[in-house]
């Protein structure tokens, strides 16, 4: 079996990317299965069914890139969305919930849809092109690209990401950008779902 690398190739970045990055994460996820063999990640997803959770629940215990699923790890829910995981309607279902009734009002459903209703959208959005909007015109919590960096939009201004955090507000583009975030998780977030987001993005929030 391979040495165990420091770090591990577990970490996820908005563009949906996994790879080795030192930092902590505030949420963990998975994509419906198992994605490596030894410590090296060999495929991208093993179902639909992407999911944000809880770094602990009920006191579970897992090896990390042991038997089973691949444990992956996000800065923040903001950023989970971004790679197009939805939340957990097992450890999260506070959140899973709300998201769901967002998505209802979103696509003016009757009632909020089952997970896997909203797997099948998601997942052809993940393997479709990246599409485009005004950045001004996108709700809080998305994620664009700009100059190939993510960028947060939050309250009229966009955050530069990292695995470590987000970095000083900047102006908005005035113009069309590649979004990040999957258009269903756009009109989620446009529709009142709040987006989890890291403690740095408050502070640069702030000091504008």
């Amino acid at each position: 079996m391979s040495s165990r690398p420091t770090p591990l190739p577990n970490r996820v970045r908005p563009d949906g990317v996994i790879e080795a990055a030192g930092a902590r994460g505030t949420l963990m996820g998975n994509r419906g299965g198992r994605l490596h063999e030894g410590f090296a990640i060999r495929r991208q997803w093993a179902s639909r069914r992407w999911i944000a959770c809880l770094l602990s629940f009920r006191g579970r215990q897992r090896q990390v890139m042991g038997a089973g699923y691949t444990e992956l790890f996000f800065l923040d829910e903001a950023t989970a969305l971004a790679a197009g995981h939805r939340p957990c309607f097992e450890c999260r279902r506070a959140e899973a919930n709300a998201f769901a009734a967002a998505w209802a009002r979103a696509f003016g459903l009757e009632s909020p849809p089952r997970a896997e209703a909203m797997d099948l959208v998601l997942h052809a959005e993940r393997r479709g092109p990246r599409w485009q909007a005004d950045a001004r015109s996108l709700p809080d919590g998305a994620m664009i690209l700009c100059d190939e960096a993510p960028l947060l939009v939050l309250r009229g201004h966009a955050l530069p990401w990292s695995h470590e955090g987000y970095g000083p507000a900047r102006p908005l583009p005035g113009c069309a950008v590649a979004v990040l975030t999957p258009p269903a998780i756009c009109a989620v977030l446009a529709a009142g779902y709040r987006a989890g987001l890291h403690e740095s993005a408050g502070r640069q929030s702030a000091s504008r």
